[in-house]
């Protein structure tokens, strides 16, 4: 399994800051579990799953100043996280 962060900011619609990922490399079983045991907005697309998780700003991972100067480096943090998040999920 794979963890890729594709976009993240502010949304005025929800109003809420967020983050999307990109979830590839999985199986169809795969798939089918993180569909049913995660509540969050996702989207099958291609054999590939993208996770939009919304967050208050006290939690959104890239809004400090040292954020915005070592991008990559919170990118890489946050999609190892995620991936632990998610395999955890499948653990259950």
């Amino acid at each position: 399994m794979q963890v890729k962060v594709m976009d993240y900011g502010f949304s005025r619609k929800s109003g809420k800051y967020y983050v999307v990922y990109k979830i590839g490399d999985i199986d169809k079983e795969t798939r089918g579990k993180l569909k049913e045991r995660i509540i969050d907005k996702l989207e099958d697309k291609s054999g590939s799953l993208y996770l939009t998780i919304y967050f208050d700003k006290d939690y959104f991972p890239f809004k400090s100043e040292e954020a915005r100067l070592r991008t990559a480096d919170f990118v890489a943090r946050e999609e190892i996280e995620m991936l632990a998040y998610l395999i955890s999920i499948l653990e259950d």
